[in-house]
């Protein structure tokens, strides 16, 4: 299966990651699942709210800040479908904070920025029992 994902917020996504190096950034894949198929048509960022001694490694997305994008969601008929995030100066690839923290189904991308140049965008999906996250195909429509 793959993630759809249009190139300009593809390109959003990179930027934010981009912007907030040395911390790392987050935000919200809003869209639709059609046909087992999940495609990105907005981004959502968000303040990531991790005490400042830890955000240059962790990321959080307060309640109410989930709150905030479930209504904009809602109010363009689109679905919250996942979670970006950037890994600054690691892979982009999820850490095992990644996997006790994530929630199966959704996708989650992780962007790697090494001296504000992002050298990697990535996709994952945490399977079932929480085990572990598997790729997934990142497509982006131009």
């Amino acid at each position: 299966m793959a993630l759809k994902i249009d190139r300009h917020h593809f390109e959003l996504i990179k930027a934010y990651g981009e912007e907030s190096y040395p911390n790392e950034c987050c935000g919200f894949l809003l869209g639709k699942q059609t046909n087992g198929e999940k495609e990105v048509t907005a981004t959502f960022p968000a303040f990531n709210s991790r005490e400042d001694s830890e955000k240059y490694h962790r990321f959080l997305i307060t309640p109410q800040a989930y709150l905030e994008c479930e209504k904009f969601a809602r109010s363009k008929n689109l679905d919250i479908i996942g979670f970006y995030h950037s890994h600054p100066n690691a892979e982009a690839q999820p850490s095992s904070y990644d996997v006790e923290h994530g929630w199966p189904w959704y996708s989650y991308i992780i962007v790697s920025v090494k001296e504000n140049r992002t050298v990697d965008v990535t996709s994952w999906t945490l399977k079932d029992d929480r085990s572990k996250f598997n790729p997934e195909k990142i497509v982006v429509n131009e």
